[in-house]
């Protein structure tokens, strides 16, 4: 099976098109070398890629034959990413999570809290 299907198939990509362009860009390796799209896997392969600032391992442990459902993805690729990598990503999402709202145009809501507290 290709490497820009197989990412796909098993959910590590949210559509096929950003798979292959995932490989294109270099983002994508298997046994330490980046790859074209068209690459074929064979089982047991471990596929690497980078989505932002980390690096996600899969080990291909058999071929879907279109995308699966999120409950069956661990019959066709186990997550075999390094605790360090989890854990910056969880370090990602908690600081993505922790910012506040960007400013910029008020909401509507923002107009009502000013109104009240004006005309209070």
């Amino acid at each position: 099976m290709r490497v820009d299907k197989f990412i796909w198939a098993i959910r590590v990509l949210k559509t096929r098109s950003q798979a292959t362009i995932h490989c294109k860009e270099g983002k994508v390796s298997v046994g330490q070398v980046r790859v074209k799209p068209s690459k074929i896997l064979k089982v047991g392969d471990t596929v690497v890629v980078r989505k932002g600032a980390v690096y996600f391992s899969f080990k291909v442990l058999e071929f879907p034959k279109s995308r699966v459902g999120a409950a069956l993805v661990e019959h066709y690729g186990e997550n075999v990413t390094t605790k360090e990598e989890m854990e910056k990503f969880e370090n990602i999402k908690l600081a993505e999570k922790s910012q506040s709202r960007v400013p910029g145009r008020p909401t509507k809501r923002d107009r009502r809290d000013w109104e009240k507290a004006f005309y209070e």
